[in-house]
Protein backbone atom coordinates (compact mmCIF):
# COMPACT_ATOMS: atom_id res chain seq x y z
CA UNK A 1 0.00 0.00 0.00
CA UNK A 2 1.28 3.50 -0.81
CA UNK A 3 0.25 6.75 0.82
CA UNK A 4 3.38 8.69 -0.05
CA UNK A 5 4.25 11.93 1.71
CA UNK A 6 3.07 14.69 -0.65
CA UNK A 7 5.81 17.02 0.54
CA UNK A 8 8.45 14.63 -0.84
CA UNK A 9 6.78 13.42 -4.02
CA UNK A 10 9.11 14.53 -6.81
CA UNK A 11 9.65 13.06 -10.27
CA UNK A 12 12.29 13.17 -12.95
CA UNK A 13 10.16 15.47 -15.12
CA UNK A 14 11.12 18.29 -12.75
CA UNK A 15 7.85 19.11 -10.98
CA UNK A 16 6.73 18.35 -7.47
CA UNK A 17 3.26 17.52 -6.18
CA UNK A 18 2.30 18.84 -2.79
CA UNK A 19 5.33 21.00 -1.98
CA UNK A 20 2.65 23.38 -0.75
CA UNK A 21 -0.59 21.70 0.28
CA UNK A 22 -3.11 22.79 -2.41
CA UNK A 23 -5.88 22.91 0.18
CA UNK A 24 -3.99 25.74 1.93
CA UNK A 25 -3.87 27.74 -1.30
CA UNK A 26 -7.57 27.25 -1.98
CA UNK A 27 -8.65 28.03 1.58
CA UNK A 28 -6.59 31.22 1.48
CA UNK A 29 -8.44 32.16 -1.71
CA UNK A 30 -11.73 31.23 -0.09
CA UNK A 31 -11.04 33.48 2.90
CA UNK A 32 -10.08 36.28 0.51
CA UNK A 33 -13.37 35.84 -1.41
CA UNK A 34 -15.46 35.80 1.78
CA UNK A 35 -13.73 38.89 3.18
CA UNK A 36 -14.24 41.03 0.09
CA UNK A 37 -17.82 39.90 -0.49
CA UNK A 38 -18.63 40.88 3.11
CA UNK A 39 -16.97 44.27 2.56
CA UNK A 40 -19.10 44.70 -0.58
CA UNK A 41 -22.44 43.68 0.94
CA UNK A 42 -22.39 45.32 4.35
CA UNK A 43 -22.35 48.96 3.04
CA UNK A 44 -25.14 48.04 0.59
CA UNK A 45 -27.35 46.77 3.41
CA UNK A 46 -26.46 49.77 5.58
CA UNK A 47 -27.51 52.22 2.84
CA UNK A 48 -30.79 50.36 2.39
CA UNK A 49 -31.45 50.49 6.13
CA UNK A 50 -31.09 54.27 6.10
CA UNK A 51 -33.62 54.55 3.26
CA UNK A 52 -35.98 52.16 5.10
CA UNK A 53 -35.95 54.55 8.07
CA UNK A 54 -36.73 57.46 5.75
CA UNK A 55 -39.49 55.81 3.69
CA UNK A 56 -41.10 53.22 5.95
CA UNK A 57 -41.14 50.68 3.11
CA UNK A 58 -41.89 47.22 4.49
CA UNK A 59 -40.79 45.54 1.25
CA UNK A 60 -37.45 47.34 1.33
CA UNK A 61 -37.13 46.45 5.03
CA UNK A 62 -37.47 42.75 4.16
CA UNK A 63 -34.91 43.14 1.38
CA UNK A 64 -32.54 44.85 3.80
CA UNK A 65 -32.86 41.95 6.23
CA UNK A 66 -32.00 39.61 3.34
CA UNK A 67 -28.88 41.59 2.56
CA UNK A 68 -27.74 41.70 6.19
CA UNK A 69 -28.39 37.95 6.32
CA UNK A 70 -26.37 37.45 3.15
CA UNK A 71 -23.46 39.36 4.65
CA UNK A 72 -23.83 37.24 7.80
CA UNK A 73 -23.35 34.01 5.81
CA UNK A 74 -19.72 35.07 5.49
CA UNK A 75 -19.25 34.17 9.16
CA UNK A 76 -19.72 30.37 8.94
CA UNK A 77 -17.74 30.29 5.69
CA UNK A 78 -14.90 32.28 7.22
CA UNK A 79 -14.77 29.94 10.23
CA UNK A 80 -14.84 26.90 7.92
CA UNK A 81 -11.97 28.13 5.75
CA UNK A 82 -9.91 29.06 8.79
CA UNK A 83 -10.40 25.63 10.35
CA UNK A 84 -9.61 23.91 7.04
CA UNK A 85 -6.10 25.38 7.24
CA UNK A 86 -5.36 23.52 10.46
CA UNK A 87 -3.19 20.44 10.20
CA UNK A 88 -4.62 16.98 10.74
CA UNK A 89 -4.32 15.56 14.24
CA UNK A 90 -4.66 12.19 15.97
CA UNK A 91 -8.31 12.98 16.66
CA UNK A 92 -9.08 14.53 13.24
CA UNK A 93 -6.83 12.46 11.01
CA UNK A 94 -8.35 13.83 7.77
CA UNK A 95 -8.19 17.43 8.92
CA UNK A 96 -11.11 19.84 9.26
CA UNK A 97 -12.35 20.13 5.67
CA UNK A 98 -15.76 18.69 6.62
CA UNK A 99 -16.49 21.92 8.55
CA UNK A 100 -16.97 23.59 5.18
CA UNK A 101 -19.83 21.21 4.43
CA UNK A 102 -21.43 22.12 7.76
CA UNK A 103 -21.05 25.79 6.80
CA UNK A 104 -22.89 24.95 3.58
CA UNK A 105 -25.77 23.53 5.62
CA UNK A 106 -25.87 26.73 7.70
CA UNK A 107 -25.99 28.82 4.52
CA UNK A 108 -28.84 26.75 3.06
CA UNK A 109 -30.79 27.26 6.31
CA UNK A 110 -30.15 31.01 6.13
CA UNK A 111 -31.46 31.05 2.55
CA UNK A 112 -34.52 29.11 3.71
CA UNK A 113 -35.08 31.64 6.50
CA UNK A 114 -34.90 34.42 3.90
CA UNK A 115 -37.55 32.64 1.84
CA UNK A 116 -39.84 32.31 4.87
CA UNK A 117 -39.36 35.96 5.75
CA UNK A 118 -39.95 37.09 2.15
CA UNK A 119 -43.10 34.99 1.94
CA UNK A 120 -44.42 36.26 5.26
CA UNK A 121 -43.81 39.92 4.37
CA UNK A 122 -45.37 39.49 0.92
CA UNK A 123 -48.52 37.82 2.26
CA UNK A 124 -48.79 40.42 5.03
CA UNK A 125 -48.54 43.28 2.53
CA UNK A 126 -51.09 41.56 0.29
CA UNK A 127 -53.73 41.66 2.99
CA UNK A 128 -52.50 44.84 4.70
CA UNK A 129 -51.20 47.22 2.01
CA UNK A 130 -49.30 50.23 3.35
CA UNK A 131 -48.42 53.51 1.66
CA UNK A 132 -44.82 54.08 0.63
CA UNK A 133 -43.17 57.46 1.10
CA UNK A 134 -40.44 58.72 -1.24
CA UNK A 135 -40.97 56.03 -3.87
CA UNK A 136 -37.98 57.32 -5.88
CA UNK A 137 -35.70 56.60 -2.89
CA UNK A 138 -37.07 53.05 -2.63
CA UNK A 139 -36.39 52.57 -6.35
CA UNK A 140 -32.83 53.86 -5.92
CA UNK A 141 -32.21 51.59 -2.94
CA UNK A 142 -33.50 48.56 -4.85
CA UNK A 143 -31.15 49.28 -7.75
CA UNK A 144 -28.21 49.66 -5.36
CA UNK A 145 -29.21 46.42 -3.62
CA UNK A 146 -29.45 44.50 -6.89
CA UNK A 147 -26.12 45.82 -8.19
CA UNK A 148 -24.24 45.09 -4.96
CA UNK A 149 -25.66 41.58 -4.65
CA UNK A 150 -25.06 40.65 -8.28
CA UNK A 151 -21.41 41.76 -8.12
CA UNK A 152 -20.88 39.72 -4.96
CA UNK A 153 -22.78 36.74 -6.47
CA UNK A 154 -20.59 36.68 -9.59
CA UNK A 155 -17.49 36.99 -7.41
CA UNK A 156 -18.44 34.19 -4.99
CA UNK A 157 -19.60 31.78 -7.69
CA UNK A 158 -16.44 32.36 -9.75
CA UNK A 159 -14.08 31.75 -6.81
CA UNK A 160 -16.25 28.88 -5.53
CA UNK A 161 -15.97 27.09 -8.88
CA UNK A 162 -12.23 27.75 -9.03
CA UNK A 163 -11.58 26.09 -5.67
CA UNK A 164 -14.48 23.59 -5.87
CA UNK A 165 -16.33 24.93 -2.82
CA UNK A 166 -20.03 23.98 -2.81
CA UNK A 167 -20.59 26.19 0.23
CA UNK A 168 -19.12 29.29 -1.44
CA UNK A 169 -21.09 28.61 -4.64
CA UNK A 170 -24.30 28.22 -2.60
CA UNK A 171 -23.52 31.50 -0.89
CA UNK A 172 -23.05 33.12 -4.29
CA UNK A 173 -26.48 31.97 -5.44
CA UNK A 174 -27.88 33.28 -2.15
CA UNK A 175 -26.49 36.72 -3.02
CA UNK A 176 -28.02 36.46 -6.50
CA UNK A 177 -31.44 35.64 -5.02
CA UNK A 178 -31.20 38.66 -2.74
CA UNK A 179 -30.37 40.76 -5.81
CA UNK A 180 -33.54 39.50 -7.49
CA UNK A 181 -35.44 40.33 -4.32
CA UNK A 182 -34.11 43.89 -4.63
CA UNK A 183 -35.40 44.02 -8.21
CA UNK A 184 -38.77 42.82 -6.95
CA UNK A 185 -38.85 45.83 -4.65
CA UNK A 186 -38.20 48.05 -7.69
CA UNK A 187 -40.96 46.43 -9.76
CA UNK A 188 -43.35 46.60 -6.83
CA UNK A 189 -42.55 50.28 -6.24
CA UNK A 190 -43.18 51.06 -9.91
CA UNK A 191 -46.50 49.22 -9.69
CA UNK A 192 -47.50 51.20 -6.60
CA UNK A 193 -46.46 54.43 -8.36
CA UNK A 194 -48.69 53.49 -11.32
CA UNK A 195 -51.64 52.90 -8.98
CA UNK A 196 -51.45 49.12 -8.41
CA UNK A 197 -50.74 48.68 -4.69
CA UNK A 198 -50.89 44.86 -4.89
CA UNK A 199 -48.01 44.72 -7.38
CA UNK A 200 -45.43 44.74 -4.60
CA UNK A 201 -46.71 41.70 -2.62
CA UNK A 202 -47.43 39.70 -5.80
CA UNK A 203 -43.87 40.14 -7.05
CA UNK A 204 -42.64 39.35 -3.55
CA UNK A 205 -44.42 35.97 -3.65
CA UNK A 206 -42.86 35.18 -7.04
CA UNK A 207 -39.42 35.91 -5.60
CA UNK A 208 -40.22 33.72 -2.59
CA UNK A 209 -40.73 30.71 -4.87
CA UNK A 210 -37.48 31.60 -6.67
CA UNK A 211 -35.64 31.55 -3.34
CA UNK A 212 -37.16 28.16 -2.48
CA UNK A 213 -35.88 26.79 -5.81
CA UNK A 214 -32.37 27.96 -4.88
CA UNK A 215 -32.77 26.32 -1.45
CA UNK A 216 -33.62 23.03 -3.15
CA UNK A 217 -30.73 23.15 -5.64
CA UNK A 218 -28.12 24.31 -3.13
CA UNK A 219 -29.38 21.84 -0.53
CA UNK A 220 -28.99 18.91 -2.95
CA UNK A 221 -25.40 19.91 -3.68
CA UNK A 222 -24.40 20.40 -0.05
CA UNK A 223 -26.10 17.29 1.33
CA UNK A 224 -24.77 15.12 -1.52
CA UNK A 225 -21.27 16.03 -0.38
CA UNK A 226 -22.14 15.38 3.24
CA UNK A 227 -23.15 11.85 2.19
CA UNK A 228 -19.87 11.43 0.24
CA UNK A 229 -21.64 11.60 -3.11
CA UNK A 230 -19.53 12.44 -6.18
CA UNK A 231 -20.15 12.86 -9.90
CA UNK A 232 -19.93 9.37 -11.50
CA UNK A 233 -17.75 10.90 -14.23
CA UNK A 234 -15.01 11.36 -11.62
CA UNK A 235 -14.82 7.58 -11.16
CA UNK A 236 -14.67 7.09 -14.93
CA UNK A 237 -11.85 9.65 -15.27
CA UNK A 238 -9.83 8.00 -12.50
CA UNK A 239 -10.31 4.56 -14.04
CA UNK A 240 -9.33 5.86 -17.50
CA UNK A 241 -6.17 7.51 -16.17
CA UNK A 242 -5.01 4.44 -14.24
CA UNK A 243 -5.76 1.93 -17.00
CA UNK A 244 -3.15 3.56 -19.28
CA UNK A 245 -0.28 3.30 -16.78
CA UNK A 246 2.40 0.75 -17.54
CA UNK A 247 2.42 -2.14 -15.06
CA UNK A 248 -1.23 -1.83 -14.00
CA UNK A 249 -3.00 -5.02 -15.08
CA UNK A 250 -6.37 -4.46 -13.39
CA UNK A 251 -8.26 -1.70 -11.62
CA UNK A 252 -10.37 -2.91 -8.71
CA UNK A 253 -12.37 -0.69 -6.40
CA UNK A 254 -12.33 3.12 -6.71
CA UNK A 255 -13.72 5.18 -3.86
CA UNK A 256 -13.80 8.98 -3.79
CA UNK A 257 -15.08 11.32 -1.10
CA UNK A 258 -15.27 15.07 -0.50
CA UNK A 259 -13.64 16.76 2.46
CA UNK A 260 -14.74 20.36 2.12
CA UNK A 261 -13.70 21.42 -1.39
CA UNK A 262 -11.03 18.74 -1.83
CA UNK A 263 -11.44 15.21 -3.18
CA UNK A 264 -9.69 12.14 -1.73
CA UNK A 265 -9.41 8.87 -3.69
CA UNK A 266 -8.77 5.31 -2.54
CA UNK A 267 -7.92 2.87 -5.33
CA UNK A 268 -7.16 -0.87 -5.56
CA UNK A 269 -4.96 -1.88 -8.51
CA UNK A 270 -3.50 -5.25 -9.48
CA UNK A 271 0.02 -5.95 -10.80
CA UNK A 272 2.00 -8.98 -11.92
CA UNK A 273 2.34 -11.24 -8.84
CA UNK A 274 6.01 -11.97 -9.61
CA UNK A 275 7.02 -8.34 -9.01
CA UNK A 276 8.95 -7.46 -5.87
CA UNK A 277 7.46 -5.26 -3.15
CA UNK A 278 9.72 -2.44 -4.30
CA UNK A 279 8.62 -2.77 -7.94
CA UNK A 280 4.95 -2.79 -6.90
CA UNK A 281 5.56 0.27 -4.75
CA UNK A 282 7.08 2.14 -7.72
CA UNK A 283 3.96 1.39 -9.80
CA UNK A 284 1.77 2.69 -6.95
CA UNK A 285 3.83 5.89 -6.83
CA UNK A 286 3.42 6.36 -10.57
CA UNK A 287 -0.35 5.79 -10.35
CA UNK A 288 -0.62 8.42 -7.61
CA UNK A 289 1.56 10.81 -9.59
CA UNK A 290 -0.55 10.48 -12.75
CA UNK A 291 -3.81 10.94 -10.83
CA UNK A 292 -2.65 14.10 -9.07
CA UNK A 293 -1.04 15.42 -12.26
CA UNK A 294 -3.98 14.93 -14.61
CA UNK A 295 -6.94 15.28 -12.24
CA UNK A 296 -6.42 18.65 -10.57
CA UNK A 297 -9.49 18.28 -8.34
CA UNK A 298 -7.82 15.46 -6.38
CA UNK A 299 -5.91 16.47 -3.26
CA UNK A 300 -4.69 12.99 -2.35
CA UNK A 301 -4.84 9.37 -3.48
CA UNK A 302 -4.15 6.20 -1.50
CA UNK A 303 -3.14 3.28 -3.72
CA UNK A 304 -3.48 -0.36 -2.63
CA UNK A 305 -1.55 -3.01 -4.57
CA UNK A 306 -2.91 -6.52 -5.18
CA UNK A 307 -1.38 -9.41 -7.11
CA UNK A 308 -3.31 -10.05 -10.32
CA UNK A 309 -4.43 -13.48 -9.11
CA UNK A 310 -6.09 -11.86 -6.05
CA UNK A 311 -7.42 -8.60 -7.47
CA UNK A 312 -10.15 -6.79 -5.58
CA UNK A 313 -11.47 -6.45 -2.06
CA UNK A 314 -13.24 -9.82 -2.20
CA UNK A 315 -9.81 -11.34 -1.65
CA UNK A 316 -9.25 -9.17 1.43
CA UNK A 317 -12.12 -10.74 3.38
CA UNK A 318 -11.35 -13.14 6.21
CA UNK A 319 -13.45 -16.30 6.38
CA UNK A 320 -15.45 -17.35 9.41
CA UNK A 321 -13.11 -18.13 12.31
CA UNK A 322 -12.78 -18.23 16.10
CA UNK A 323 -10.17 -16.81 18.45
CA UNK A 324 -9.88 -16.06 22.17
CA UNK A 325 -13.37 -15.78 23.73
CA UNK A 326 -15.09 -14.20 20.71
CA UNK A 327 -17.97 -16.05 19.01
CA UNK A 328 -17.41 -17.26 15.42
CA UNK A 329 -17.14 -14.27 13.08
CA UNK A 330 -15.74 -13.09 9.74
CA UNK A 331 -14.27 -9.84 8.36
CA UNK A 332 -15.55 -8.59 5.01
Amino acid sequence: MSNHNPNKHEHSDGHTHGAVDPSIITTERGIWAVKWSFIGLFPTALLQLIIVLLTGSVALFADTIHNFGDAATAIPLWIAFLLARRAASKRFTYGYGRVEDLAGVAIVLIILLSAILAGYESINRFFNPQPIELIWAVMLASIVGFTGNEIVALFRIKIGKEIGSAALIADGYHARVDGLTSLAVLIGAIGVWLGYPLADPIVGLIITFTILKIVWDSGKSVFTRLLDGVDPEVIDEINHTISHINGVQDVGEIRVRWLGHRLHAEVNIAVDPVLSVEEGHEIAKEVRHELLHHLKYLSNATIHIDPLNASGEKYHSIANHEHEDFPPHSHK
